[in-house]
């Protein structure tokens, strides 16, 4: 009886002894971020602890195995003493499966937890459903022959070449997701997209060990690359043996990569990654977990000097970085910064942002939506922006392998175009407006003609439109116009102009002015308030300035020589301004009149002071001009 207690408490001795040697292997694993491996240990523990229990969540999630990290972060967050960051995680995952009601709850006791200011309350299918409604050009997405059944994503397209990355070469597994390391490639491509002749990127570039994220500078005899500490064929540790990234830099000399050097802002105890150009190659931005960030990655940037040195490296800001990751830098030529994200609100896992760099300062990122984003990673974002043209990577659903790059296109631009011109002699009008307006009489755009007098206005297709010309001194006129299915406008508008003076009998030119004539109207003596018959005349005046709504006139007012000139200058403005008051009194803009007294000192005849003449002389000089001005 005695030998048989003995070997029981052997057998539970030993029993206990292998459990503890499993879970401190786990653990080990765990912090060398080898989680597959380490999952498979955590899951042999028969009574899962809290912490046992986060981690298997942690080892699904960084792995982008959303399914299995909802199932252990369902169980972890029943704990009310687990950390904010599982709520967090938890709302990712869930959106990792579609689950968007759900994820919004727990993103919120993320939020309150850590005394944020919730901005999500609108809930991430509606924000998706209200920035769609904004998005007039959606991108479309393509796939691309660039893909293997493993992970692929793009780096740089520099003329006609695609440089990306690839675990196709098979080789030694990463102990994070037991998958092979990375290599760079470069292939063909063509206008289509369509890659051909791919190729191992550079025996001198390529190792055993991760290389990625290429960036060369637009001679292409300078690149900055992403590589694992690795010197002279071993890889260099920190002290949880984990072998972090850094960026390296490398030269084109007699068509052979070269003088390879790691930057001086790198560790071993923290990662450097994803370089990134600015457009004149004087900035390096690039994504970093070192200390003193915001998040677990933050964005960076660096100034390039002119000796090849470096400034120090400076964090882009709570604008652009969180407390989750920011990653994938990429400045377009016009100085936009596309980066991927997991801390903005998403869709789940990486998604896409984009932010306007104005000199220091960023603005507040833009998710790319739908399209581009889905509830997968998506990253690696980079454009031609003057070609509406570019590449992505993601893991969504549907693809060949575990990462794949798709092209993607913008919806193509419509345009109305044409040029403007009078209608008698074809002579172009500088200088005149075109306005696009809805079948609602809805202004869309407009725009001033340039010296050409050609016009190009954007439009929609399936859609019928009015586009109306109009210069000063000319009758506007408008055309009816619908775009086909394609949205295409295959010929010119032209624009038939015709001048007032054609149009209206009431409109000439006389004294070289272009005028609306209507019949004098009278003032009673030494007065200026608008009588009756005065009135009836005006309205002529009114009736066409609403016919013709761009008109501006100027109201001058004249008087005869007789009396003083002080007295017929003051008492021509009085009446100008009454005659500018009536017209606006009867809805005509105040802008579009002008008005000036003139008293004496524009006759029509010699009848001017120390000149006598006949009454009927002096009433030809006593006139209210309405000058058609530009």
């Amino acid at each position: 009886m005695k030998k048989i207690i003995i070997s029981l408490l052997i057998l539970t001795f030993s029993a206990q002894l292998m459990v503890a040697q499993n879970l401190r292997r786990a653990n080990q694993l765990f912090e060398k971020r080898a989680y597959i491996n380490a999952a498979e240990l955590f899951l042999n523990e028969k009574d899962k602890s809290q912490e046992v229990i986060e981690k298997l969540g942690d080892c699904y999630y960084f792995n982008s195995k959303m399914e299995d990290a909802v199932v252990w972060y369902q169980k972890a967050v029943k704990n009310n003493e687990i950390e904010p960051v599982y709520f967090y995680r938890y709302a990712q995952a869930l959106k990792g499966t579609n689950n968007f009601s759900e994820a919004d709850k727990w993103l919120s006791k993320y939020q309150e937890k850590n005394q944020l200011v919730s901005i999500d309350k609108i809930g991430t299918l509606n924000y998706f459903e209200s920035l769609n409604r904004e998005i007039e050009r959606p991108y479309i997405l393509h796939k691309t022959s660039l893909n293997s059944e493993g992970s692929d994503f793009v780096s740089s397209v520099l003329g006609n070449k695609l440089i990306f990355a690839s675990t196709r070469n098979g080789g030694q597994l990463y102990d994070w997701n037991n998958k092979p390391y990375l290599d760079l490639f470069i292939a063909d491509i063509d206008d289509a997209g369509n890659a051909s002749n791919i190729q191992p990127f550079s025996k001198s570039i390529n190792t055993k060990m991760h290389e990625s994220n290429a960036v060369l500078t637009a001679d292409g005899k300078t690149m900055y690359f992403t590589r694992n500490n690795f010197i002279e064929g071993k890889k260099q540790s920190d002290s949880n043996k984990i072998t972090h990234l850094k960026i390296y830099k490398a030269q084109l000399v007699n068509n052979e990569w070269t003088n390879i050097s790691e930057l001086p802002f790198n560790s071993k105890t923290y990662s450097t990654e994803h370089p990134a150009l600015s457009p004149d190659e004087k900035k390096l931005y690039f994504s970093s977990d070192m200390s003193g960030g915001i998040g677990s990655f933050d964005i960076y940037v660096v100034t390039i000097n002119s000796d090849g040195t470096y400034g120090a490296p400076q964090n882009l800001g709570a604008t652009i970085n969180t407390e989750q990751r920011e990653q994938f830098p990429f400045i377009s030529s016009k100085n936009t910064l596309y980066f991927a994200s997991d801390g903005h609100l998403g869709l789940g896992g990486l998604d896409v942002f984009k932010s306007e760099i104005n000199s220091n300062s960023y603005s507040k990122p833009i998710n790319l939506s739908t399209i581009i984003n889905s509830s997968s990673d998506d990253f690696s974002f980079i454009i031609d922006e003057e070609n509406e043209t570019g590449y992505f990577a993601s893991n969504r659903p549907g693809g060949l392998g575990d990462d794949d790059i798709y092209k993607f296109t913008q919806t193509k631009k419509y345009y109305v175009q044409g040029f403007v011109q009078n209608k008698n002699t074809l002579e172009i009008i500088p200088g005149a407006t075109v306005t696009l307006f809805d079948t609602n009489n809805t202004k869309i755009s407009e725009m001033t003609v340039g010296d050409a007098a050609a016009y190009s206005l954007e439009i929609k297709n399936n859609k019928t439109y009015k586009i109306k010309g109009s210069s000063s001194k000319y009758n506007p006129s408008t055309i009816e116009f619908s775009t086909d299915a394609e949205g295409n406008i295959d010929k010119n508008i032209l624009l038939l102009l015709e001048s007032y003076e054609d149009a209206e009998k009431d409109i000439v030119v006389d004294n070289g002015k272009t005028q609306i004539k209507i019949n004098p109207i009278y003032f009673d003596f030494d007065k200026w308030n608008i009588r009756t018959d005065a009135a009836l005349e005006l309205n002529n005046v009114v009736a066409i300035m609403k016919k013709y709504p761009e008109m501006a006139i100027e109201i001058g007012a004249h008087t005869d020589s007789r009396g003083s000139d002080d007295y017929n200058l003051a008492l021509s403005e009085n009446r100008a301004k009454s005659v500018k008051e009536y017209l606006i009194s009867r809805s005509i803009p105040a802008e579009k009149v002008t008005y000036k007294g003139y008293g004496e000192t524009q006759p029509l005849n010699n009848c001017t002071n120390d000149v006598h003449c006949k009454s009927k002389e002096y009433d030809i000089n006593r006139r209210c001009e309405f000058v058609i001005v530009d």
